[in-house]
C-alpha cells in the first residue's frame, strides 16, 4: 500500500517536473501573452490591450527598427516595459525630447538597442535612461489582440 502510494506520488512529482520544464522552454524560448499597461505606446497600444510576444527574434538577432518589444525595465529589473525599437548598434540616434528647441544626437553603442514609446510626450524610454543592452530584450511583439479595457 504504501509502496503504492510511494510510487504515484513519484510519477505525479515527475510529470510535474516535466510539464514544468516544458512550460518554462515554452514561455523562454517561444513566446506568450502579455497584457501591456500604461500611456506610453498610445495610440498604438492602449492600456490594458492584450499582445502575443514571440521570443525567437531576440535569440536570432532578428530584432529591427520599428519593432515594437518587451524589455526588462533598466529601471527597474522586476517589470517589463514595452517599447519601440528606434535605432540599432551603430545607428545615429535623436536623443533629445521633441519640445526641445536644441536638438542632441548620439549613436547607440554596440550590443544596444535605442527604444521610445510612439507616445513621445508621455514615455519613459532611452532618452530618459539612454541606450538599452540588447540582452534585456525579452520579445517582439508580432500581434496585437483586443482591447482588455473595452
Amino acid at each position: 500500500m504504501f509502496r503504492n502510494v510511494l510510487g504515484k506520488t513519484f510519477r505525479f512529482l515527475g510529470y510535474t517536473v516535466q510539464y514544468g520544464c516544458i512550460a518554462h522552454c515554452a514561455f523562454e524560448y517561444l513566446g506568450g501573452i502579455v497584457v501591456c499597461s500604461g500611456p506610453s505606446m498610445e495610440p498604438t497600444i492602449q492600456n490594458s490591450d492584450i499582445v502575443f510576444s514571440e521570443n525567437l527574434s531576440r535569440h536570432f538577432y532578428c530584432i529591427r527598427k520599428g519593432d515594437i518589444v518587451i524589455v526588462k525595465s533598466p529601471n527597474d529589473p522586476k517589470s517589463n516595459i514595452c517599447k519601440r525599437v528606434i535605432g540599432l548598434e551603430g545607428d545615429k540616434v535623436c536623443t533629445s525630447n521633441p519640445s526641445d528647441f536644441l536638438k542632441s544626437h548620439s549613436y547607440v553603442p554596440k550590443g544596444h538597442v535605442w527604444l521610445e514609446g510612439d507616445n513621445l510626450r508621455n514615455s519613459t524610454d532611452s532618452r530618459c535612461y539612454g541606450p538599452v543592452p540588447y540582452g534585456l530584450i525579452r520579445g517582439r511583439i508580432c500581434f496585437k489582440g483586443i482591447n482588455h479595457g473595452d
